[in-house]
């Protein structure tokens, strides 16, 4: 069964191969199916825009599709970048630079952060099914680590002593928003290719 991931992040597809591995399914890109279109992400919400997304591609491609909508909330910010995470600025060190810059002068116990991360799974139906997952840390007062993407370098998880950029991938992806909303999919996903 193909699944297409509904994302021209190549960090996103690479986490969703290791995440979802030993189904039987088999992962595609929106290039693989030629698909060039953007979703513009006008949700309110991470489920809203997830649903839009993977219903969107569902129906474009007939297949399968699964889309995710995730960011980083940072207490000290009233919740922001939220739902805005990817589009605060160009590109990841410039994101990571302005949060850092809001930051200023905040103190590290309010520096307090959560990532929040929706998936949802679209049949070409309109079958619609949504996971969450949820990983709590603290923004750390510059970047640390060479692994992940994203806010990842400045995500400080005091329980472990260590940001996700400086774990190794396997760890990463048993504790991340990503890796906890993805194991609530694999339920999902084994009924639906038990099925087929």
């Amino acid at each position: 069964m193909k699944l297409l991931v509904a994302t021209t992040n190549p960090g996103k597809v690479r986490e969703y191969a290791t995440l979802l591995a030993g189904l039987n399914i088999e992962l595609i890109g929106l290039k693989d199916v030629g698909i060039l279109t953007d979703v513009d992400e006008t949700g309110s919400t991470y489920a809203e825009n997830a649903a839009l997304k993977a219903r969107t591609y569902a129906q474009l491609s007939g297949l399968l599709a699964l889309a995710d909508d995730s960011g980083l909330e940072v207490d000290a910010l009233g919740g922001r970048p939220g739902v805005h995470s990817s589009r605060y600025a160009p590109d990841s060190p410039t994101r990571i630079q302005k949060l850092l810059k809001e930051l200023e002068g905040v103190s590290a116990d309010r520096r307090t952060a959560r990532f929040q991360c929706v998936i949802a799974l679209a049949a070409p139906d309109g079958r619609l099914e949504l996971t969450c997952g949820t990983v709590e840390g603290v923004i750390t007062h510059a970047p640390r680590g060479d692994n992940g993407f994203g806010y990842d370098p400045i995500f400080y998880l005091p329980e472990r002593g260590v940001t996700l950029a400086e774990l190794p991938a396997e760890e990463k992806d048993l504790i991340s928003h990503r890796g906890l909303a993805a194991k609530e999919l694999r339920p999902i996903l084994e009924k639906i290719v038990n099925a087929a």
